[in-house]
């Protein structure tokens, strides 16, 4: 198993670490992690593994292996020579590009409290996001609704999390809103993410600390992508200028 410290803690920049293993693909495992492997519509960290003489081996992006999720390897950039077993290194991922997905992720919560419909989909990327809701009609308020996502990010409501038992999840099935995707079982425990008192779902992905910390956000375009599935897709209105130190 790797240890998730990006579970614990999202704004982790670096890290030492040691390798574990290669796998036949030519993947480096870690003992721990700070690198989020692509799952749950949010892509894999990429960034770098220094290496004990201070080469850089860059990181293009991070996997659960054959879709095993104790387990966490990072792809190398093609032509990256492999470190040897057992190597120290210091793991360090691109943050810019990490904290834009992490402001994005939360914002799509939030998207998922103001359009109450059950989740079919997602996707997140650093400048976009969307959402695919069970949703015959598209709402005639779009924009009120606009205008309430963003008084909810400009509410600082704080992001946390908290565990439960799977047994705990599966008698409580009403915090799941993705019909497709299911929350991560099997390990004897689910993470939940708390908005504040504004929502509560299974998710185990990267959060900002709190939802000011998103920006202020633009409804885009809503597509039709079936009888009643619409795509909803979300984008950033302005860049706030920075990121936490």
């Amino acid at each position: 198993m790797t240890e998730f410290l990006f579970r614990s803690d999202s704004y982790l920049r670096s890290t030492e670490a040691r390798v574990v293993e290669i796998t036949p693909d030519g993947a480096v495992g870690l003992d721990r992690t700070i690198f989020y492997a692509t799952s749950g519509g949010q892509p894999g960290d990429t960034g770098r593994l220094l290496r004990p003489d201070g080469r850089p081996l860059a990181i293009a992006t991070t996997v659960h292996p054959d879709g095993d999720k104790t387990r966490i390897v990072h792809v190398p950039a093609p032509g990256e020579p492999l470190p040897g077993p057992d190597e120290p290194v210091i793991a360090e991922i691109d943050w810019e590009r990490r904290f834009k997905l992490m402001r994005m992720h939360t914002a799509l919560h939030l998207l998922s409290v103001v359009f109450p419909f059950s989740v079919t989909g997602g996707a997140i990327a650093e400048d976009k996001g969307r959402l695919d809701f069970d949703m015959p009609d598209v709402p005639a308020d779009l924009p009120e609704i606009e205008e309430r996502l963003n008084a909810m990010v400009a509410a600082g409501h704080p992001v946390s999390s908290e565990w439960i038992t799977d047994e705990e999840m599966q008698d409580n099935p009403g915090l799941i809103k993705t019909m497709k995707v299911k929350p991560p079982m099997g390990q004897g425990r689910v993470r939940l993410i708390r908005i504040g008192d504004a929502d509560l779902q299974p998710c185990g992905g990267t959060h900002v600390h709190n939802t000011a910390e998103i920006g202020l956000l633009r409804l885009g375009k809503i597509e039709k992508k079936g009888k009643e599935n619409r795509r909803v897709h979300l984008h950033f209105a302005e860049e706030p200028g920075q990121t936490p130190i």
